[in-house]
């Protein structure tokens, strides 16, 4: 894994079509090593702008803190 910080929110298509938000947290070890605990939200979203407003309402998510799949 590389060093690089990730986005904390990860909007993702499943089998059937549709989008799923996945929030991700980031903390660091003692070496400066980041850890990622990732949590599939329930929600299922027609479009990946329904995940984003969701995420931006819900979580306080700003723009440039997405990552899609």
């Amino acid at each position: 894994m590389s060093r690089s910080a990730i986005r904390p929110y990860l909007i993702a298509k499943d089998e059937e079509g549709h989008f799923r938000l996945t929030v991700r947290e980031t903390r660091y070890n003692s070496q400066h090593y980041p850890l990622v605990t990732s949590t599939l939200q329930d929600e299922l979203f027609k479009t990946a702008t329904a995940a984003r407003a969701h995420a931006k309402e819900h979580y306080g998510a700003e723009a440039g803190q997405f990552a899609t799949k």
